[in-house]
């Protein structure tokens, strides 16, 4: 069994990686771990004020890792420091020991409901589509759909916070509310790599046997950051096992991972290869458009005010994952919050400064430009490359190839290449047309000044 203050230190070991050093200093390093009651972890915070700040924004984020860390505590609950003794009363005396042996009051919610592994807000309709992650959310929907059916293993890898995990938990969520029977598993793999070592050390038949039950009497395997098995023999041959038990038995076999098979040079050929046997997707840091929706999203839930020309900002700087997308919005509303001031372009600057580097250098590419016009005009990046040459589209394309020309030190036929594969004489053409309006009409100039501005800051 492991205690409060064990447990604790590991989830912000895991909440330290992910947050601002200055957010997890003043609202995490702070709070106190005071017991576990039934399947809920209880965190008290020093004042009223603290607590109120953990739940509006830091809240979630707590959640999450205390659930990836053991499936079995669903919930957590911020409490003021006087409000310990009640809580005290109700405690449990431990938490379990991370899905080995499961206490029985862990296992299962009120009325005998058994307890979900899968985090609630992890579905399919809460994951923002975009041209970076496109294909796996529909071979992610396809598994869930049909187990064990056409994409037998789905191997998805991404860099850390692109959404592989959310994906997981979807397919979860999905059967489990639309085929109850199915007996789904989701394991971290370094979880799952804990308790075959805690069995191994036990040496006992009896929790072995549990392990091999737990892992392989399934319908549906889910398994998050397979990289951590690389370098541990007998972890990598225990797993093996499982895979090829339910590979035989056709059951389905999700993996997810930070790089593909064949970037993994450590892992075992045989390993490799069964990885690869199935169907292979990434997800790609999230494109302007992408950003934008997650952006839009994050501020219905948070039913907030926020200008269109910050969350621009945002999604223009911040172009590395999902989660640090997240991150610095959550750092511009608690800016907003603890000086009392609207969220402003100035205050999102301030706010983010420690999180873009003014002096480093941008890469503008053709697709980026694309984006920051696309959005301009209210258009699609397909509009812009396609054949259509209606005014509405025509227009928006000329100004993406002077820009193009201006802001990078591609060629005019590189450039025609790029949008849509035109001629050279056809990029040339729209430049000028482009640069005569600048010179004639005032408004045009004042356009092309901010979209320039948009794209290098």
């Amino acid at each position: 069994m492991i205690g409060k203050e064990e447990f604790w230190d590991d989830v912000k070991n895991e909440l330290s990686k992910t947050m601002q050093t200055i957010s997890y200093e003043i609202w995490i390093e702070k709070l106190e771990p005071v017991c576990f009651v039934d399947s809920t972890f209880v965190l008290a915070a020093n004042t009223a004020m603290a607590k109120k700040t953990i739940d509006r924004s830091y809240l979630d984020q707590i959640r999450e890792v205390v659930n990836s860390l053991d499936s079995f505590v669903t919930d957590v609950e911020i409490i003021v420091k006087d409000q310990e003794g009640e809580y005290l009363e109700k405690q449990s005396v431990s938490l379990p020991d991370k899905g080995l042996i499961v206490d029985e009051k862990y296992s299962h919610k009120n009325k005998g409901e058994k307890a979900s592994p899968f985090l609630e807000k992890y579905t399919f309709e809460t994951f923002v589509q975009g041209k970076s992650n496109e294909y796996a959310l529909a071979a992610a929907k396809t598994v869930a759909e049909n187990p064990g059916g056409k994409y037998n293993p789905l191997f998805i890898y991404s860099g850390v916070g692109l959404g592989k995990t959310h994906l997981l938990h979807a397919i979860g969520n999905y059967l489990r509310k639309k085929s109850p029977k199915t007996k789904v598993v989701y394991a971290n793999c370094e979880t799952m790599i804990n308790e075959l070592i805690s069995v191994i050390r036990g040496g006992n038949n009896e929790d072995s046997n549990r392990f091999r039950e737990k892992y392989r009497n399934i319908d549906v395997l889910l398994i998050d950051d397979i990289q951590f098995i690389i370098g541990k023999e007998s972890s990598q041959l225990e797993f093996f096992n499982t895979f090829e038990t339910l590979f035989q038995l056709n059951k389905q076999i999700v993996i997810s991972s930070d790089k593909p098979p064949r970037d993994m040079p450590e892992l075992d050929d045989r390993y490799r290869t069964r990885f690869s046997s199935g169907l292979l997707v990434d997800i790609q840091p999230p494109d302007y458009e992408t950003s934008m929706a997650i952006l839009n999203n994050f501020k219905e839930k948070e039913s907030i005010q926020v200008d269109e020309e910050v969350l621009r900002f945002i999604a223009t700087n911040i172009r590395s994952s999902v989660r640090e997308l997240e991150g610095a919005f959550k750092k511009v509303q608690y800016f907003s919050t603890l000086s009392h001031q609207k969220i402003t372009l100035e205050l999102a600057e301030n706010a983010l400064k420690d999180m873009i580097k003014p002096d480093s250098a941008r890469e503008i590419t053709v697709e980026y430009i694309i984006d920051i016009v696309t959005d301009h005009f209210q258009l699609s990046s397909d509009a812009i490359v396609s054949k259509k040459r209606q005014k509405t589209i025509a227009y928006p394309r000329q100004i993406c190839m002077y820009l193009c020309k201006e802001l990078t030190d591609l060629s005019t036929t590189e450039i025609g290449e790029k949008i849509g594969g035109r001629d050279h004489s056809t990029v040339i053409h729209g430049c000028a047309k482009i640069e005569e309006l600048i010179n004639t009409d005032p408004t045009v100039k004042k356009m092309i000044d901010i979209l320039i501005k948009k794209i290098n800051p």
